[in-house]
């Protein structure tokens, strides 16, 4: 479910570090515009925050009329492979979103990259 909101997404950011949880839709809102300088009311952008445990994340999306926010809570001591450096943000592919949601880091070394062909670099 959690991927659906970003699975047609043209950009995804992930707030790295901690954000404070009792925040709503206004607050994040908020910071999106204000710590990182970005549009929360473009469409085509996800916000993705974790908090300080690590163990929730928090997905918002501008639809059209209004904000979508969802969020996820793990069980049985499971954590997310959050990158910790405080206000920041950073872009990262709908792939890395779903290694996130697996409880992979979003910065896999031996995952196979993608390969883009054209006549320039194929053999046929």
């Amino acid at each position: 479910m959690m991927k659906r909101i970003a699975e047609d997404a043209t950009r995804i950011f992930l707030a790295c570090g901690a954000t404070d949880f009792r925040k709503q839709i206004p607050g994040l809102v908020a910071a999106v515009t204000l710590s990182f300088k970005l549009d929360p009311y473009n469409g085509d952008c996800v916000f993705i925050f974790c908090n300080r445990k690590r163990d929730s994340i928090k997905v918002l999306r501008y639809d059209q009329n209004g904000f979508i926010l969802a969020t996820k809570k793990l069980l049985d001591d499971m954590k997310f492979q959050w990158p910790r450096t405080p206000e920041e943000v950073k872009e990262i592919s709908f792939q890395q979103v779903e290694w996130l949601l697996q409880g992979l880091e979003i910065e896999q070394k031996k995952a196979h990259h993608q390969v883009k062909i054209n006549h320039e670099n194929s053999c046929f």
